[in-house]
């Protein structure tokens, strides 16, 4: 049993998982949703069987699904990463790069998409001084 494990887990390193940029994309409004994953076919899966069983975290999403049926989305890979380092290589920072400059181009916020906006840098040491500073006062 020991020897087939060893041989499942080195046929999985040496076959790694596509990995990537995906969006779901509802054809009946237009409106997308865009992500990345290091296991492309992974995370379309998980994310169809989240809305099948109707408890996907991203409730607008969730809400469309209901309403328009599954017929009306499309689960497509938008951008695929290539494995060209070995196998110890980090991709993490290359796909959240590519993830956004894929948000960058299709701006699926709003009206757009079901994906929101992440705060940027200064909005976010904001964010943790004024925490600090509600915890200090509150010591106080």
């Amino acid at each position: 049993m020991d020897e087939k494990k060893k041989a499942l887990k080195q046929e999985y390193r040496q076959n790694p998982a596509a990995m990537g940029i995906y969006q779901i994309h509802n054809v009946a409004n237009g409106k997308i949703l865009v992500g990345s994953s290091p296991n492309l076919p992974g995370v379309l899966n998980r994310h169809r069987f989240q809305l099948l069983a109707g408890n996907h975290p991203n409730k607008s999403l969730q809400s469309d699904w209901n309403q328009f049926g599954s017929d009306s989305f499309a689960f497509e890979t938008v951008d695929e990463l290539s494995t060209t380092e070995g196998p110890d290589y980090d991709y993490r920072p290359d796909l959240i790069f590519l993830e956004e400059t894929w948000l960058e181009k299709f701006q699926p916020y709003g009206e757009r998409g079901y994906n929101t906006e992440k705060k940027g840098k200064e909005e976010k040491l904001r964010e943790i001084a004024q925490n600090r500073l509600s915890k200090e006062t509150n010591r106080g």
